[in-house]
C-alpha cells in the first residue's frame, strides 16, 4: 500500500499541519469582515435601540408641549410651532415631524388631544459595509386632554390679585359648575366678608384665600392648576354698519331694531330690543326705573365701551339659541382697554346668556341671574356680591360648557 503522504506529495499537496500558520490566516482573512460586521451589528444594535428610546422622548414631550399650548387657546398653527420648537431644541435634527390636533390615527381620534409623529434616518457605521441604506426610525405620542370640571364663572387675568372675588353679603349657588381664575396670584381667587358660596369646585392656576367656609362638592379647593383657555376667543366679532342708529330718549316707551349705535345707548323708560346683534360703540346707560326686555340679542361693546344697570332697573335679556352667536348676550371687545362694567337688576332682572368681557372687570351686582339659572361670566377679572343661582345644564337655550382645570396626559 502506497503512504498516503507520498501520494499528496505526488500531486503537490502539502501534508495536513504542515503549514498551520498559513491556513490560519487565509481562514482570518475570509472571517474577518464577518466577526467586524457581526461585533458592529451588536453595537450598532444598541445605538440604534437607544436612538429609539430618544426618539419616543421627545415625541412625548411635543405632544406634552402641543397640548399645554392648546389649553391656552392656541390654534393648530401655534400648537404645530410650540411642538416643533420642543422637537428641535430636544436633538430632532434632521428628522421631521407632523402634528396632527386631534389626531388622525389611534384610539383618540377626535378627541381633545394633539398627536406628534416624529420621523429620522439613521447613518449606519460598522454595517455599512454590507448596505449603505438608512436605518428609518418612527415615534408616535398623544397628549390628551381632559377637563376636571366645567366653569359659570371663569377671570382670565393671569396675574391679578383677586381676580376671581366674592365680597360682602352675597348668597350664591352655583349647580353642577365651578369657579375659575386663570390668574397665578396667591389670592387668585377670594371669598371674604359674609359671602355664602356653594360651588362644584373652587379652582385657580394661583391660590385660593377663603375667610368663610365655602360649601364645595369636591374635597378641597383646587390651586396651581392649569390655566383654562378663552372659551370665546374664536368667536369672531360682529361688523359695524356704515348707518347708525339711535335710542330715542324722549319717548317712555319704545322698539329698537339691531345695527350700529354710534354714540352709545341710553335707555330710559319702556325698552324692547328686537332680536339681532347690537354693536354699540360707546357706552350703554340703563337707567333707574327703565324697563329693558329683548329675546335673541347679542349686545357688543366695541372699543373700551362699557355697560353700566341701575339696580332699580328691570332688566330682562336672552341671548340666541342658534347660530355665531348662539348663547352669547354681551360681548366686550377684545381690542379695547382696561375698564369696568357693572350688572345690577332688581331681583325680577334676568340675563340668560354669556357675559363676556375678556379686557374689562365684570361687576355682578344683581339679585339675579337668567332663565333656568342660565348665566355665564366670563372676563378680566370678576367681582361678584349679588345674590343668585346659577345652573350649569343650559344647551337647550344656546350655552356651551366652560372647562375648567385641564389636565393633560400622554396616553398613546
Amino acid at each position: 500500500m502506497i503512504p498516503l503522504g507520498r501520494i499528496l506529495k505526488f500531486f503537490g499537496v502539502r501534508q495536513f499541519g504542515a503549514d498551520r500558520s498559513g491556513n490560519v490566516a487565509t481562514i482570518v482573512a475570509f472571517s474577518l469582515p464577518i466577526i467586524v460586521g457581526g461585533a458592529g451589528l451588536g453595537v450598532e444594535t444598541s445605538y440604534w435601540y437607544y436612538s429609539s428610546l430618544k426618539l419616543q422622548a421627545v415625541a412625548d414631550a411635543a405632544a406634552y408641549a402641543g397640548a399645554l399650548e392648546k389649553v391656552s387657546g392656541s390654534n393648530a398653527a401655534e400648537i404645530t410651532a410650540a411642538a416643533t420648537q420642543l422637537a428641535t431644541n430636544n436633538g430632532l435634527g434632521n428628522g421631521t415631524i407632523v402634528v396632527n390636533t386631534p389626531p388622525t390615527s389611534g384610539p383618540n381620534i377626535a378627541k381633545n388631544a394633539v398627536e406628534v409623529i416624529l420621523n429620522q434616518n439613521l447613518d449606519r457605521i460598522f454595517t455599512s459595509i454590507f448596505t449603505q441604506t438608512k436605518v428609518p426610525e418612527r415615534a408616535r405620542a398623544v397628549a390628551l386632554i381632559t377637563d376636571a370640571s366645567k366653569a359659570c364663572v371663569l377671570a382670565l387675568n393671569r396675574s391679578a390679585s383677586q381676580a376671581a372675588l366674592f365680597s360682602g353679603s352675597t348668597s350664591v349657588k352655583f349647580n353642577g359648575c365651578s369657579v375659575m381664575s386663570d390668574s397665578i396670584a396667591s389670592d387668585a381667587l377670594k371669598v371674604q366678608g359674609s359671602a355664602g358660596l356653594q360651588a362644584d369646585c373652587l379652582i385657580s392656576a394661583g391660590g385660593v384665600v377663603l375667610n368663610n367656609p365655602v360649601t364645595m362638592g369636591c374635597n378641597a379647593a383646587i390651586t396651581q392648576a392649569l390655566p383654562a383657555a378663552d372659551p370665546f376667543a374664536g368667536l369672531p366679532a360682529p361688523a359695524a354698519s356704515n348707518s347708525c342708529q339711535n335710542v330715542n330718549g324722549n319717548k317712555t316707551t319704545q322698539t329698537i331694531q339691531p345695527g350700529t349705535y354710534c354714540n352709545g345707548m341710553n335707555l330710559n323708560g319702556n325698552v324692547t330690543l328686537s332680536p339681532g346683534v347690537y354693536v354699540v360703540q360707546g357706552n350703554l346707560k340703563i337707567n333707574a326705573g327703565a324697563v329693558i326686555q329683548g329675546d335673541g340679542v347679542t349686545i357688543y361693546m366695541a372699543g373700551s365701551s362699557t355697560v353700566s344697570m341701575n339696580g332699580n332697573a328691570t332688566v330682562t335679556l336672552s341671548a340666541p339659541t342658534s347660530g355665531t352667536y348662539s348663547g352669547m348676550l354681551f360681548y366686550g371687545d377684545r381690542t379695547g382697554t382696561a375698564a369696568q362694567s357693572t350688572f345690577n337688576g332688581t331681583a325680577d332682572s334676568l340675563l340668560t346668556g354669556a357675559i363676556y368681557f375678556p379686557r374689562q372687570q365684570v361687576k355682578y351686582l344683581g339679585n339675579f341671574s337668567g332663565k333656568n339659572g342660565c348665566t355665564q361670566v366670563v372676563a378680566d377679572t370678576i367681582q361678584w356680591s349679588g345674590n343668585s343661582t346659577i345652573n350649569q345644564d343650559c344647551k337647550d337655550l344656546g350655552f356651551n360648557d366652560i372647562p375648567a382645570a385641564p389636565s393633560v396626559a400622554l396616553v398613546e
